[in-house]
């Protein structure tokens, strides 16, 4: 399954109206730690069915403010939702984003 990036305003509302469970990662492509994440990530969605998004943080600020802004939840790089229908149902950010945890997260 291929992961969305997500560029603009207009593609994440389109995204996180989508039924279902699906994830949304935030990416800070300088960051080390985000690159260790990103490979959590990826490795968790080639194994699973789960839709993916990702918004690049520093490429597109705009969309990464909004994510913190529509969620209420204060923004972190690197940073993962997983959101059931418009409602975020689980997040966490930085090493605590692994493999395990995600499918864990998505399983319950």
């Amino acid at each position: 399954m291929s992961i969305q990036q997500i560029h603009t305003l207009d593609e994440l509302h389109q995204y996180v109206e989508q039924p279902g469970k699906k994830l949304l990662f935030k990416h800070s492509t300088t960051c080390p730690i985000s690159a260790k994440a990103n490979e959590e990530f990826q490795a968790y969605v080639q194994d699973s069915g789960t839709p993916a998004a990702v918004v690049h943080v520093i490429e597109d600020r705009p969309v990464s403010n909004q994510i913190a802004e529509d969620f209420g939840i204060k923004h972190e790089s690197p940073q993962i939702f997983l959101l059931e229908g418009s409602e975020v149902r689980w997040n966490t950010s930085h090493w605590k984003i692994t493999q395990s945890a995600i499918k864990e997260a998505v399983n319950q």
